[in-house]
């Protein structure tokens, strides 16, 4: 991956193109042959948790690999076939070999009667089953007859793997950001977070920062699970963190708070912006990724999900629609600097104090303002000065400030720096 992100469209989808292939669940090859790309560009270390690890109430289950799946009429014809598309086959679907009357093979077939022409994704990870997912004016067209179905899956003890990436900063204060690597062919959700993610974690690895910062790329809910299980010290080090998702389309953005409501991070969301708008901010519930599990009330971290498209709220979302086609480097581009704006947020906020707080300061003889007075409206440069001086009270931040005043954070912390070199802002203690 080139090191310039001035244009890093192509960059991120050229990744976005080699992930989409890889057969991922929540454990086996495609999930390691995934980590082994990520680590082309990133140094990544790759942590494996053996099967029947107890994590919190959850246990880590076996691990599962699949060699070919598919289903062919008594005839011969193939109904569907794993090699032409992995969505076909429900993930950790154990083996069989078996001839099946229509009726019944029908309670193992998924389809999507709203959606006719798309490929539903399934999965039965922790329940033993099988099934095939398809087309719904396919399965329409099915004869009544009898059926082969022959899937060479294994279940065995193994381990689950998951990345982790660790930059340190000035100070051990973390933020964390993470993406599931467990769904298949799904080109949104989640190989944009993934490719999103890993370029932001190559630029912020060529820069000095504030805090430290981790990535996290694993298994949804078990794979945040394993790492939370085993990071229980750690995570008092989190201020700040973000699960990232559907990151590739065009919509939204759209970011969903952290449980606790008023943390940074929800501040932060509501100050940047993607493509020039501000993102839709709804409460938090929980139901959802990752966010679910790093702010259930044993740890209730500052932590929200960020999505272009919300999910299930896109057409496409688990369905063979959701491909190659349905993102672009230009979404994928404009998710990835509002990722650095946001950074950009977090590592650039203070909180100042005004050094003449008695009447507001003399701008003029200062550089600061327009000689001429008299003009019917004022500056956003202006304004940007006068909203920081009267609320550099040491106790409002730059972000706290931005949001008062509907400025932005680049114009409040431009402002900011400029009274500072001019003697009138300090650093509150």
């Amino acid at each position: 991956m080139p090191d310039d992100t001035a244009d890093p469209g192509r960059a991120l989808l050229a990744l976005v193109v080699r992930l989409f292939p890889i057969c991922r669940s929540i454990t086996g090859e495609g999930v390691r042959q995934t980590l082994a790309i990520l680590r082309e560009h990133i140094d990544m270390a790759v942590r494996e948790v053996p099967t029947g690890t107890q994590v919190f109430d959850w246990t880590v289950p076996q691990e599962w690999s699949v060699r070919c799946a598919t289903l062919r009429t008594a005839s011969g014809r193939t109904v569907a076939d794993f090699a032409a598309c992995n969505l076909h086959l429900v993930s950790y679907s154990e083996p069989v070999s078996r001839r099946l009357s229509f009726e019944e093979l029908k309670p193992h077939l998924h389809t999507l009667p709203d959606q006719p022409d798309l490929i539903p994704y399934r999965t039965s990870y922790y329940r033993r089953d099988w099934g095939f997912c398809l087309r719904h004016r396919d399965y329409l067209a099915l004869p009544d007859e009898d059926y082969d179905v022959f899937i060479d899956t294994e279940l065995r003890d193994g381990a689950l793997a998951y990345g982790e990436v660790f930059l340190p900063g000035e100070t051990e204060r973390e933020v964390l950001f993470s993406a599931h690597i467990c769904h298949p062919s799904l080109a949104n959700d989640n190989c944009s977070g993934l490719a999103v993610l890993t370029m932001l974690a190559k630029a912020l690895s060529q820069r000095r920062n504030r805090f430290s910062y981790r990535f996290l790329f694993a298994p949804g809910t078990i794979g945040a699970l394993c790492w939370l299980a085993a990071n229980e010290e750690r995570v008092r080090c989190v201020d700040h963190g973000l699960v990232v998702s559907c990151i590739g389309d065009g919509g939204g953005p759209v970011y969903k708070r952290s449980r606790r409501g008023d943390a940074t991070i929800d501040r932060v969301m509501e100050a940047v912006r993607c493509d020039g708008r501000r993102a839709a901010m709804v409460d938090f519930s929980p139901y959802g990724y990752d966010e679910r599990q790093f702010c259930s009330p044993g740890f209730n971290l500052p932590i929200g999900l960020l999505q272009r498209s919300a999910f299930g709220t896109f057409p496409q979302y688990h369905t063979s629609a959701d491909n190659l086609d349905f993102v672009r480097p230009e979404h994928l581009a404009s998710s990835f600097r509002m990722m650095l704006d946001i950074v950009d947020v977090l590592e650039s906020d203070w909180v100042p104090l005004n050094l003449s707080p008695k009447g507001e300061p003399q701008l003029g003889r200062r550089g600061l303002y327009s000689a001429t007075g008299g003009h019917t409206v004022t500056s956003d440069v202006t304004m940007g000065y006068l909203w920081v001086l009267n609320l550099a009270d040491g106790e409002h931040s730059l972000l706290d400030i931005a949001r008062r005043s509907g400025l932005s954070f680049r114009d409040i912390a431009h402002a900011a720096a400029r009274l500072k070199e001019s003697g009138l802002l300090a650093e509150a203690a």
